[in-house]
C-alpha cells in the first residue's frame, strides 16, 4: 500500500508518496510521468516521513540548503537508480552536465540522451535534484515539472549555469516569487 500527501509550496502543489516508511515520489501537478512510480492503491495519510520531508522543503523554499535528505525509496530501473543516485551527489546551487553523469558513471559523454532520460523519469523531484542538470553549453534544457519551475529552482539556489547577469535578471523578472519565498 502507498500514502500520499500534499504540500503546497510558492511553486505550486506537491504530492508527496510513501510506501509508509520512506519517500518514494514527488511531484508537481501536471509534471511529466506524474505518479509514475505511486501503487494503484493508496490513501492519504499523515506519516513520519511526510513531515519530515515537508520539514525538507520549507527549509529549500526558504533559501537554504537542508542539512538532511528525508529516507529515499528508489523505483526504477538499474541504470535510471544509478543516474539519480548521481545526481544527489550534485550540491546545492551548482549545475552538472548530462555528459557529466555520464562520465561520474563510467560512460562515455555519448550516453547523455540516456541520463537525460533518466533525469526525466526521476520521481523525487527537487530532492533528487534533476533540475540542476544543464545541456552541455549550460543551457537550460527540460525539466518534467517545467522549464519555468526548473528556471525559479535554480534561481532559489543562486545557480548560475551561463554566467551571474541569468540570476539577477530572473530575479528581477520574477520579484513576486522571491518576495514569496522570503516570508516562508
Amino acid at each position: 500500500m502507498d500514502y500520499t500527501h500534499s504540500y503546497l509550496s510558492p511553486l505550486g502543489r506537491i504530492t508527496l508518496a510513501s510506501d509508509g516508511e520512506s519517500l518514494t515520489g514527488l511531484w508537481f501537478p501536471g509534471q511529466k510521468y506524474f505518479a509514475s512510480t505511486l501503487g494503484a492503491e493508496h490513501e492519504e495519510k499523515s506519516l513520519p516521513i511526510f513531515t519530515e520531508t515537508d520539514r525538507w522543503l520549507r527549509i529549500y523554499f526558504g533559501g537554504k540548503e537542508p542539512d538532511f535528505t528525508p529516507t529515499l525509496r528508489m523505483r526504477g530501473t538499474a541504470f535510471r537508480k544509478a543516474v539519480w543516485s548521481a545526481l544527489l551527489g550534485i550540491p546545492y546551487g551548482r549545475t552538472a552536465t548530462y555528459g557529466d553523469i555520464a562520465r561520474q558513471l563510467g560512460l562515455s559523454p555519448m550516453y547523455a540522451r540516456a541520463v537525460g532520460s533518466a533525469a526525466g523519469h526521476n520521481p523525487l523531484s527537487i530532492i533528487i535534484p534533476c533540475h540542476r542538470v544543464v545541456g552541455a553549453d549550460g543551457s537550460l534544457t527540460g525539466y518534467a515539472g517545467g522549464l519555468d519551475r526548473k528556471i525559479k529552482l535554480l534561481a532559489l539556489e543562486h545557480s548560475h549555469s551561463a554566467n551571474a547577469e541569468w540570476y539577477e535578471r530572473k530575479r528581477n523578472q520574477d520579484s513576486a516569487f522571491f518576495r514569496c519565498i522570503n516570508f516562508l
